[in-house]
């Protein structure tokens, strides 16, 4: 592979690894919360608002990765 080429990813597939790697935390953060509180509901309210705002934390996390050049190479055509 040459190694003088990089990918960009496009803001579709930031998003679909953000929403990936999220689904992985749900359960993990469902099972966290459940431990702690005991409670269907709250540990339901918890792990969904936890979720959502990682995930928009997370997209714009790569999205300003996606801008620095630091450690890239130039795009061949």
């Amino acid at each position: 592979m040459d190694k003088d080429i990089f990918f960009r990813e496009s803001r579709l597939r930031s998003l679909t690894k953000a929403f990936i790697y999220r689904l992985a935390a749900i359960i993990g953060t469902g099972i966290l919360v459940w431990l702690i509180t005991k409670d269907a509901e709250k540990t339901i309210s918890i792990t969904a608002i936890v979720q959502v705002f990682l995930i928009i934390l997370y997209y714009f996390n790569e999205r300003i990765w996606n801008k620095i050049n630091w450690e890239r190479k130039v795009e061949k055509k």
